[in-house]
């Protein structure tokens, strides 16, 4: 539960840029032109910003601590949906390992929350 607000997490923080950058590249050819992976994508990056954030606002850790686990999940199909996107070509190598690097940080980010925000129930 955050005190000042959502957008002061650094993690949020972290989600939203990740979010932004994917819409940006999924407006790039041929990513743009594959309607139901782009859509999945932008889908899957919202998610993550949107239930940190829905979580923070939520009145109790252990409320907030579902919907970090939801964005947990997001995460994990964002990353399954870029790995695919790679393989068949519709994202270059860099862009790949950069989202991939910041993926993984904003994973550890989210489950330390989920550690720190635990911490004050019995789950």
């Amino acid at each position: 539960m955050g005190k000042k607000g959502f957008r002061e997490l650094v993690v949020w923080q972290k989600a939203k840029d990740l979010a932004v950058i994917i819409y940006q590249l999924s407006n790039q050819a041929p990513l743009s032109k594959d309607f139901a992976l782009r859509d999945q994508m932008r889908r899957s990056a919202i998610s993550i910003a949107s239930n940190i954030a829905e979580g923070d606002e939520r009145d109790t850790d252990k409320e907030s601590v579902r919907f970090l686990f939801i964005a947990k999940g997001s995460l994990a199909e964002l990353r399954t949906q870029l790995e695919i996107a790679f393989e068949i070509g519709f994202l270059q190598e860099d862009n790949y390992l950069e989202l991939e690097g910041r993926s993984e940080e904003l994973g550890k980010m989210i489950g330390r929350l989920i550690k720190v925000r635990q911490s004050t129930y019995s789950p």
